[in-house]
């Protein structure tokens, strides 16, 4: 079984929505998948075999306001309205709706990470537990603290699944991979730190001291585990990793057109990487 893991990256993650155009373009179907962030988004629209979308997502609807806007933050306490991508435009009768018909069938297997709240720990969850018109996973997984507000689901709250599981390769394996392609959104040397935002954390989220915990953990993981796949440590030869060389700078809310357009042209062109790979 090949999988594919997205570790998201808010608008960075427009780099894997190239590679995953380029899968589409070229037959190349995951059994499974598994999306941390965005990365659940853009999973969920490869699932569904929908060339594309997840292109017009980053390059036209984050630029409007219902989606991400200080009017948001005024009007409801929160920069980035998830419900706006991922009920209002994926929703049947939406603008731009997710094939659900399609996902249902689809020979990829879409699994979904997000955090939950109470315990910092991960909580890993499969296509089967979203329906039509209730595309819930993709909220839980792309809910950035302090950017936006918990997402709430049959008692519990949920925050970005890449606090807990920034790089989820021992989940892919667990669940029965063979071999497994990662997708980063930023360069491979890159490593990850603990920023002021974080630090923001012991401010904004007191009720959830575990969540806190987790925040000033992440950079810790994300670097141990990236290390130790690209140095052959973890899974030798059974992993690709694919990162963009340069993030045209690029960041977790950025709306610069020009650049994105970068990003995913890269994207592109690195996806023929994982024809060497699987075949």
């Amino acid at each position: 079984m090949i999988g594919i893991i997205d570790v998201g990256g808010g608008m960075k993650a427009i780099y894997s929505a190239g590679i995953l155009d380029y899968c589409l373009d070229n037959e190349i179907y995951f059994d499974y998948a598994l999306g941390v962030s965005a990365g659940s988004g853009n999973l969920g629209t490869y699932t569904a075999r929908q060339r594309g979308r997840n292109y017009i997502f980053y390059t036209d609807y984050t630029f409007r306001k219902e989606y991400m806007s200080t009017r948001n933050f005024l009007k409801n306490g929160e920069y980035c309205n998830l419900d706006y991508p991922y009920s209002v435009l994926s929703n049947e009768g939406g603008e731009n709706p997710l094939d659900y018909d399609i996902l249902e069938i689809s020979s990829t297997d879409l699994n979904v990470v997000a955090t939950e709240a109470a315990s910092g720990k991960p909580e890993y969850f499969n296509q089967k537990d979203m329906s039509r018109n209730d595309y819930w996973l993709f909220k839980a997984s792309s809910t950035i603290p302090i950017v936006s507000k918990p997402f709430e689901r049959e008692g519990k709250r949920y925050y970005d699944g890449g606090i807990a599981d920034p790089i989820p390769v021992k989940k892919a394996f667990e669940d029965g991979c063979d071999k497994v392609v990662i997708v980063l959104s930023r360069p491979k040397n890159f490593r990850k730190y603990l920023r002021k935002s974080d630090k923001l954390s012991k401010v904004f989220l007191k009720k959830y001291p575990k969540m806190i915990e987790a925040i000033y953990n992440r950079a810790d993981k994300y670097n141990k585990i990236l290390e130790e796949l690209l140095e052959g440590e973890l899974y030798k030869n059974k992993v690709l990793v694919l990162g963009p060389s340069d993030n045209f700078g690029v960041d977790t809310l950025s709306k610069k057109k020009e650049e994105l357009d970068k990003l995913y042209q890269m994207g592109y062109e690195d996806g023929e990487k994982i024809k060497q790979f699987i075949y």
